[in-house]
């Protein structure tokens, strides 16, 4: 008999790049996804690993404890991914951990990720250019700066934020002019990253109130942030927005208010459960498929995947709709309908409501129309204006309970805390009942706070909570909401740098004329 061969995993060592975890290459994620163990730098961003089924354990004290846990659980048959900030390879403690595998069965693997340094500076807007020395100065006092102020090039420096004073003296003590251009960025590529643009002799004030690792970079390229600067220059950079939607929902509203530069902060205050009873919806399914129904008018994404899910359960697919027309209250709803594979007939051609609808709503025609009935599937808690103007306009109508919207659980103490003391820029609305929801669990937002709606219910129902609306985009749609945020920011800031400018314009005639009396 042969023994059967032992199987032995592998061991992947993975750079999770700066901070931003868009950065991670395809070959990173897909080791990440693919993970039995995962031993991680506490300095690695949670968002990294946030989407892991792994096991997450954080690195042993010393590499060498760190290599001996892995080999172990690999041994064992396990994936093991080891996730370390920047790149693997230069990261020192990463490399003993690699040789310490090396000498062993245990195959190995390397992915490579950004360094933190060029990344960061790519991030402030400073083009670090193709000639260039690059240094992570853990040890500034063994420094050999002579060699690093005499290189040729742009110089990248990561570094303590308390040792950049040091840095400053020693590189102009070893011929780095005083007067050229740094840029001095902390948390680099994060929403928290921030840069300033300063000169050599002055490079501790720079780094004023800034902690942990910053990225230096040193030459004429430090000067092109005004020109080049991109990231902390987005609309909505470093915004807190509160994002009360249900736990489904709210995932495309914070991706695109993360493009903008906002930081999303996901309150659940809705959640979709289905209807007490379902013997309405099951007669409702019936009814499309014998042939009830004209139209069926979907107001939401969750009505169009509650008749999904119905369709699922009895086996059907987009055909059952064969011969029913379908209309949606907006194109958000729209899409969810044409991820069907189907094509809705009619949706507003102006204001996406219920009113927008029922403006372009066609009334019954009983030589044109075969079936006067309309199918109407919502949430329980839905108005009565787009079924009252559907009556108005001849049809019958059925409306049916597609779901039930219930009141989520409060947030934690601190998020409340933030709403009611003003620590969130902006809350974006998306229904009546996110108004309603988040009043009841978390109470009212701060007055400083900037409310945006995305059509007039929402904003109705928020001025009924004593809410001062401040955006409503022309069309009811997340990416309409948010960029209509985008563009109050940026006109608020707009507005902002004219006073700023103004009262310094001020100050400076006051200063003038208290110079020319006193000259008389």
């Amino acid at each position: 008999m042969t023994r059967a061969r032992k199987i032995v995993g592998r061991i992947t060592f993975v750079g999770s790049g700066p901070g931003d975890p868009g950065l991670l290459t395809t070959a990173a994620t897909e080791a990440i996804r693919r993970a039995d163990l995962i031993v991680a730098d506490a300095a690695v961003p949670a968002a990294v690993t946030a989407d892991a089924a792994a096991e997450i354990r954080p690195a042993e004290a010393t590499p060498a404890e760190t290599a001996k846990t892995m080999l172990a659980d690999a041994r064992g048959g396990r994936s093991v991914v080891r996730v370390v900030t920047g790149d693997p390879f230069s990261n020192d403690d990463a490399v003993k951990e690699a040789l310490a595998v090396a000498k062993t069965v245990v195959p190995f693997d390397v992915v490579p990720g950004l360094l933190l340094g060029v990344a960061t500076a790519a991030y402030a807007g400073v083009p670090v250019g193709s000639v260039r020395t690059e240094a992570d100065l853990r040890d500034v006092k063994g420094t050999d700066f002579e060699a690093l102020a005499n290189a040729p090039g742009t110089l990248v420096f990561t570094v303590d934020a308390a040792d950049v004073a040091y840095l400053g003296e020693q590189l102009v003590a070893y011929g780095v002019k005083p007067d050229t251009p740094v840029a001095v960025s902390c948390d680099g590529t994060t929403t928290a990253q921030q840069t300033v643009v300063s000169q050599a002799g002055e490079l501790e004030l720079a780094a004023v109130g800034m902690t942990g690792r910053v990225v230096v970079t040193v030459g004429k390229v430090a000067a092109l942030r005004e020109k080049l600067g991109w990231w902390e220059s987005r609309a909505l950079y470093g915004w807190k927005v509160l994002v009360p939607r249900t736990k489904e929902q709210a995932g495309s509203m914070s991706t695109r208010l993360t493009g903008y530069g906002a930081v999303p902060v996901e309150v659940p205050t809705i959640a979709v459960e289905p209807p007490r009873t379902p013997t309405q919806m099951e007669r409702a399914i019936k009814g499309l498929v014998t042939g009830r129904y004209e139209w069926i008018v979907f107001t939401s994404t969750n009505a169009v995947r509650a008749v999904r899910e119905k369709f699922e359960e009895f086996g059907l697919d987009a055909r059952a709709f064969a011969g029913v027309k379908i209309a949606c209250v907006g194109e958000a709803t729209g899409d969810a309908v044409r991820a069907f594979g189907i094509t809705p007939e009619l949706l507003p051609s102006g204001e996406q409501s219920s009113e927008g609808l029922l403006g372009d709503f066609p009334p019954y025609d009983e030589v044109l129309d075969p079936i006067d009935r309309v199918l109407l599937p919502r949430a329980d808690i839905a108005t009565e204006t787009l079924a009252a103007g559907l009556r108005h306009l001849g049809w019958e109508i059925d409306d049916v309970t597609a779901y039930r919207t219930v009141r989520a659980a409060p947030p934690a103490a601190e998020i409340r805390d933030a709403i009611k003391s003003g620590g969130f820029q902006a809350v974006c609305f998306t229904s009546s009942s996110t108004v309603r929801n988040l009043v009841g669990i978390a109470g009212k937002p701060h007055t400083r706070t900037v409310v945006a709606c995305i059509g007039p219910q929402t904003a109705a129902t928020a001025r009924e909570f004593g809410l001062r609306v401040d955006v409503e985009p022309e069309h009811a749609s997340i990416p309409a909401l948010i960029d209509a945020l985008a563009d109050f920011a940026l006109a608020r800031a707009a507005t902002e740098k004219e006073k700023a400018t103004a009262a310094a314009a001020k100050k400076s005639a006051r200063a003038s004329a208290r110079r020319a009396s006193q000259c008389d």
